[in-house]
């Protein structure tokens, strides 16, 4: 009985070996995020301030990056990256998010599976702590694609997410920018209170307004993911959604081309469909990641007015990251160990 007890075992010793638990991965993997675009410039930013946002960049990316290298998927990374950034008060997502002109922290955010084509978005949320893994419960629990206000609250709930007090989201420096917000924009109205269309205008104070955070990832299993989270626009009102959780707009990845997540004026990304239509030029017109996101970022948002930056990763590794502003936070790390974060434009 012993000696049969002796065979079975090395049998299965024999069979776990014979079948890895990592799967058929290959060595590639890229990790690109975003931190926000704006009028970011060297001679207005105090060596603490800028080393702060360097670091909590690089956290991002060494969160993402852990999973990424030990087989994870592309979703994980780019949900633990966002989360990341939403737990730091430095970015316009989750905890440090702006304010509207109620006075209220409203919530968005979207992930995308470039696998699938599976996506989930949450806009106007005010208690889920954070709104990129309520995004993925809308993906992954629900046949739906987009929940908001208190609908998505009562699902994320009942998912067991972690649902905060609306106070958890205020800081300081976001209540003062509201302030400005609301003062800049009471001359503006003065100023235009004969033109009916001055509401449509782009604002002075453009820098308190906006503001996201986002990933892409291809993994070791050749598949993309995308996620983007943000607090909107300051002042805004009326319930204002913007182009984060809008699937195609400012978040996509599909398996066939690559992933997105914009940073900007997200009236004008989802006017243009931004990231869709890039993976469209991409698709259709076998354009090459690179040109194809030049081309909307550089020629196209600025034609019509708008501005901003993206971030992107395709179906082989290759990375883009344009922006029409003065700069934008962001970084990538690869495979080989190769890392970047910047800040400026260079």
């Amino acid at each position: 009985m012993k000696k049969l007890f002796i065979i079975f075992s090395l049998f299965l010793l024999n069979k776990s070996f014979a079948q890895p638990v990592t799967g058929n991965l290959n060595n590639k993997f890229v990790l690109v995020i975003h931190g926000g675009a704006g009028t970011i410039l060297k001679n207005q930013m105090t060596p603490e301030r800028e080393k702060a946002y360097m670091d909590a960049l690089d956290k991002a990316l060494q969160t993402g990056n852990e999973i990424l290298k030990n087989g994870g998927t592309a979703l994980d990374a780019v949900e633990a990256c966002v989360r990341s950034m939403e737990d730091n008060p430095l970015f316009n997502a989750g905890k440090g998010a702006v304010f509207t002109n109620e006075g209220k922290n409203e919530l968005d955010a979207a992930i995308m599976d470039g696998k699938t084509l599976a996506a989930g978005s949450v806009a106007g949320v005010t208690t889920i702590k954070n709104p990129v893994t309520a995004a993925r419960a809308v993906m992954e629990k629900s046949p739906h694609v987009m929940m908001t206000g208190k609908g998505a609250e009562n699902f994320a709930m009942q998912q067991g997410l972690e649902i905060v007090d609306p106070s958890y989201f205020y800081t300081e420096n976001r209540w003062k920018d509201l302030q400005k917000a609301k003062q800049q924009d009471s001359l503006l109205q003065l100023k235009d209170s004969g033109n009916r269309h001055s509401s449509l205008k782009q604002p002075e104070n453009r820098d308190d307004k906006y503001g996201t955070v986002g990933a892409v990832a291809l993994d070791r299993h050749g598949n993309l993911a995308a996620a983007t989270s943000t607090g909107g626009m300051t002042n805004k009102k009326f319930g204002r959604v913007g182009d984060a959780p809008i699937i195609g707009a400012g978040t996509y990845a599909n398996n066939k081309t690559a992933a997105f997540s914009g940073t900007g004026w997200g009236e004008f990304y989802i006017r243009l469909v931004l990231a869709k239509s890039i993976s469209d030029m991409m698709e259709f017109g076998k354009m090459k990641l690179i040109d194809a996101a030049n081309e909307l970022v550089m020629k196209k948002l600025p034609s019509l007015g708008g501005d901003g930056g993206l971030i992107a990763v395709d179906k082989d590794g290759n990375i883009a990251m344009p922006f029409c502003t003065e700069g934008m936070y962001r970084g990538f790390i690869k495979n080989t160990g190769e890392k970047s974060v910047k800040i400026y434009k260079e």
